[in-house]
């Protein structure tokens, strides 16, 4: 099999481990790697969109240059940094070289899969050269060249997102957030190394799958979300295959025959797990209106929104991202949706 162009092939590896990393977490030396990335790189413009909020119990961006994670390798745990280095007079900062440092059981695994979670395998030049880059409104190729650190992360881990977005369907983003992170906090264990405060490994299949019911309507969580959290976690070993597959499109098709993940589900998943160019998360609270008052200047459906991103087929995420990271913020109008509290039923 070829390798992409940016793919891990092309970096310059380093795997060691330091005395000063190991002096800070007694008895459990770091794996480190370092490399220098193809291109511009943005660390935490690209990690943050894996978080959610400042207490994420699984990613927590400190700074632009520092960024800490939890997953699991093979099933076993892992804590992970990534940092870079500081900048010299003169040198490029979103050039600089990134480490990654891993601590637990599964980091001489995870560390050789490092440079994919920072976007090593996304590639935007295909995008930047072709007819519809061209067709991008200023705004958006401003916004390319004033980001050009942006890349999609492809972290592979399919169980550990498709929880998260299942929890995320149909409530509002502060409902998830709580759910989840009380979820973590009761079933989870701590992470290994010296991660922040707080930080939890995503649970195994076997221990969502011993969550009681009465855990999940302590954590806020609706007999529908739970329900298709447990039928996910016992196709476990089907979502492990799927994270090696090439194709995000096919991997969107598949994960959508579990009963209760639907497109929007399968997209925010493999957005994170393959650095989905083109996945678009349909029928999304908010997303429609943010595209359709961009272009259109009035809110819209989600059928006119997939119209009016067609332009960019096979890279109408990037458009996403890209416009979200212009700034533009569609009017607010009435309410927000409120919150629900199901443990009231």
């Amino acid at each position: 099999m070829s390798e992409r162009p940016g793919s891990i092939a092309d970096m310059t590896t380093e795997v060691t481990t330091t005395q000063a990393d190991a002096q800070r977490c007694p008895g459990a030396d770091p794996m480190r790697r370092r490399w220098t990335p193809p291109g511009p790189l943005h660390l935490g413009q690209t990690l943050r969109v894996l978080g959610r909020g400042a207490e994420d119990p699984t990613v927590r961006v400190l700074s632009e240059d520092c960024a800490w994670l939890t997953t699991r390798c093979a099933g076993l745990p892992v804590g992970a940094r990534f940092t870079r280095p500081p900048r010299t007079s003169g040198e490029n900062p979103l050039r600089r070289d990134v480490v990654a440092e891993a601590w637990g059981p599964g980091a001489s695994v995870w560390i050789e899969r490092a440079p994919a979670w920072v976007g090593a395998r996304d590639s935007w030049e295909e995008f930047e050269s072709s007819p519809g880059f061209a067709q991008l409104p200023h705004v958006l190729v401003r916004a390319r060249h004033e980001h050009p650190g942006l890349r999609l992360p492809a972290t592979g881990a399919v169980l550990d997102r498709a929880v998260v977005a299942i929890l995320e369907q149909r409530v509002t983003a502060l409902e998830a957030v709580r759910a989840y992170r009380a979820l973590l906090r009761w079933i989870a264990e701590p992470a290994p190394g010296p991660a922040p405060q707080g930080m939890r490994v995503p649970p195994t299949a076997e221990q969502w799958r011993r969550v009681p019911s009465w855990q999940w309507h302590r954590a806020g969580v609706d007999p529908a979300r739970s329900a298709t959290v447990m039928r996910t976690v016992q196709r476990a070993s089907a979502l492990e295959r799927l994270s090696h597959r090439e194709d995000p499109a096919s991997v969107r098709a598949a994960l959508q025959s579990i009963s209760g993940i639907g497109p929007w589900t399968a997209a925010e998943i493999t957005q994170c797990t393959h650095g989905d160019p083109d996945g678009v998360s349909v029928y999304d609270y908010h997303l429609a209106d943010h595209v359709c008052w961009f272009f259109d200047g009035a809110p819209g459906s989600d059928e006119r929104m997939l119209e009016l991103l067609e332009p960019w087929r096979g890279h109408r995420q990037r458009v996403v991202r890209l416009l979200k990271a212009s700034g533009h913020r569609k009017p607010s109008f009435g309410p927000r949706l409120s919150p629900q509290d199901h443990r009231r039923h």
